[in-house]
């Protein structure tokens, strides 16, 4: 029978190179979304999965997507917390707004979606839970000392939960991706692209479909023996 995967912030991007190769795996996919409802309906019709609509930062829609997705698809089975946002600024200029949104969009979000399906897991005695961190979770970044906090917040999210969960069929790990080629990087400017570039050893940005294949394994049958693990892909841009 085919498993159940939830991609937070899964339409597009990162998430939805992992929607489509979840979906091409032979899971039933619903992704996650927002507000760009013309992304979200594109993707559904494009891929032919679920979306649903919802801020991971709230726990009450967090609770309606899990609800939503189980009514129709079942038990959710593989979850993927990948939707994330970035207010950057110096922090001694950070507003509060710009610290809390970020860490509610990006850290307690783990927390909210990761406690709507965990019971179900541990009942059924299998499941995958994959966060999507960030090369500036491990290393830090000038003017993202709110995204950094969170992308390392879900570092230590996923070791602890791995082990209160290896013994029920559950892992849960990390995957941390450099600079990769999305619309989000393709936005900064020509003079600072070539700068990231050529900091990166490979000498190129990576590919959205190279994260979905690491998250792939992740969500396999056959990774049940690794858990609690960060699978750093950025180039060897940095090295944990």
């Amino acid at each position: 029978m085919a498993r159940v995967a939830f991609v937070t912030g899964g339409t597009r991007g990162i998430g939805k190179a992992i929607s489509a190769r979840l979906k091409a795996d032979g899971m039933k996919v619903a992704a996650g979304y927002s507000g760009n409802e013309a992304a979200a309906q594109a993707t559904a019709s494009e891929l032919g999965i679920m979306v649903v609509k919802g801020n991971v930062g709230n726990w009450d829609d967090c609770a309606a997507a899990a609800k939503a997705v189980e009514a129709q698809l079942g038990g959710i089975e593989v979850l993927v917390n990948n939707a994330g946002i970035t207010r950057d600024g110096f922090f001694h200029k950070m507003s509060h707004d710009q610290w809390s949104e970020v860490i509610r969009v990006n850290m307690d979000s783990c927390f909210n979606m990761t406690r709507q399906v965990i019971e179900g897991m541990r009942a059924r005695g299998w499941g995958r839970i994959i966060n999507i961190t960030s090369i500036n979770g491990q290393k830090g970044q000038v003017g993202q000392v709110n995204y950094s906090a969170a992308k390392a917040g879900m570092i230590g999210f996923t070791k602890a939960l791995a082990q209160e969960s290896a013994n029920k069929g559950i892992t849960v790990n990390c995957v941390a991706p450099g600079y990769i080629d999305t619309e989000m990087v393709a936005a900064v400017p020509e003079e600072a692209l070539k700068k990231i570039i050529a900091a990166i050893p490979v000498g190129r940005l990576g590919k959205a479909e190279e994260i979905a294949s690491a998250v792939a394994f992740l969500a396999s049958e056959g990774s049940g023996f690794m858990t609690g693990s960060t699978l750093t892909m950025n180039g060897a841009q940095y090295i944990a």
